[in-house]
């Protein structure tokens, strides 16, 4: 796990490249909660999601051969490696499962990478990118499930924790663990943190139920930002040492946050970016009584249309 050191280095190597997110607090009065709440905007982020954080964290810190960096992702995280790559003026190969709407798709081939479809699901995307890298040499970025991404990602508890230092609880989705671990690894026991992930991929449910990192389903409305196949080994253990309450959603409910940030806020996000949110709105998750709650909204990449429309 990437201690706060790491996070440190992270926050000042990065910082030419990503965005310091705003939040916004949200009065009981402005949500019928009883509790306040504060918004991480983190969909404000370059690329729309919090991913670039730990894609140039990863390259900035390894030396990075002449064949570039490569990546496998659902959308997201693809389009923050090509991002990193287009900036810092290296090659890239980004493979996507077949699913990934070609919004996402179109964004990562505009940066100049290369991208290629890798099977039907992340897991044999990952898996062609791999075998790929292991032929040219080229740096692996992993989505979510190395150290030097995590502490990239745990820079957004960095400044959470300096724009909202009276939380005392925090909302995180989940998919490979990659966000939860990195903040979790930042705030260690100082926080309580809740696992928000759709019951079509509930990857850190089906691995607390086993005991292990363990395969699981991977559809739904959030599998393009959410849909990895088992939870990451880093993850895994970070809940193991710091906890989180586990909490899983129908596909509906998050349907339902994703309009409300729109209608209430004007707020766009991706079904993925508004899976943490619904957990509190739903009731899914309901806050001790004296509770000031943090939610991290993680991502905006989706056709605008398919929430104002």
């Amino acid at each position: 796990m990437p201690t706060q050191d790491d996070i440190r280095a992270a926050a000042e190597r990065i910082a030419p490249h990503i965005r310091r997110t705003p939040v916004f607090r949200l009065e009981p009065a402005d949500t019928g909660l009883a509790v306040p709440v504060t918004l991480k905007l983190e969909q404000l982020q370059v690329t729309g999601s919090f991913k670039p954080r730990g894609a140039f964290n990863r390259i900035l810190s390894s030396r990075v051969p002449e064949a570039g960096v490569i990546a496998a992702s659902g959308g997201n995280h693809g389009l923050a490696v090509a991002h990193a790559a287009q900036k810092l003026k290296l090659n890239a190969e980004i493979y996507v499962p077949g699913p990934t709407p070609e919004a996402k798709k179109k964004r990562i081939m505009d940066t100049g990478a290369w991208v290629y479809v890798g099977g039907m699901v992340y897991e044999h995307a990952r898996l062609a990118a791999e075998e790929r890298a292991a032929e040219t040499g080229a740096l692996m970025v992993h989505a979510y499930d190395q150290e030097e991404v995590l502490a990239g990602q745990g820079t957004i508890g960095m400044e959470l924790e300096e724009q909202a230092p009276d939380l005392s609880h925090l909302l995180v989705a989940i998919g490979g663990g990659g966000l939860y671990a990195g903040i979790a690894s930042w705030y260690r026991d100082r926080i309580n943190m809740v696992l928000v992930e759709p019951e079509a991929c509930p990857t850190m449910f089906v691995a607390a139920m086993t005991g292990a990192p363990t395969d699981a389903p991977t559809g739904g409305i959030a599998a393009d930002s959410l849909g990895a196949r088992r939870i990451g080994e880093i993850a895994f253990a970070t809940m193991q040492e710091w906890g989180g309450n586990s909490v899983v959603l129908a596909d509906e409910l998050i349907l339902k946050a994703q309009r409300w940030l729109w209608d209430r806020l004007r707020i766009v996000a991706e079904p993925g970016g508004a899976t943490a949110l619904a957990a509190l709105l739903s009731g899914a998750w309901k806050p001790p009584s004296d509770a000031h709650v943090g939610v991290v909204v993680c991502g905006a990449n989706c056709d605008p249309g398919s929430v104002v429309g």
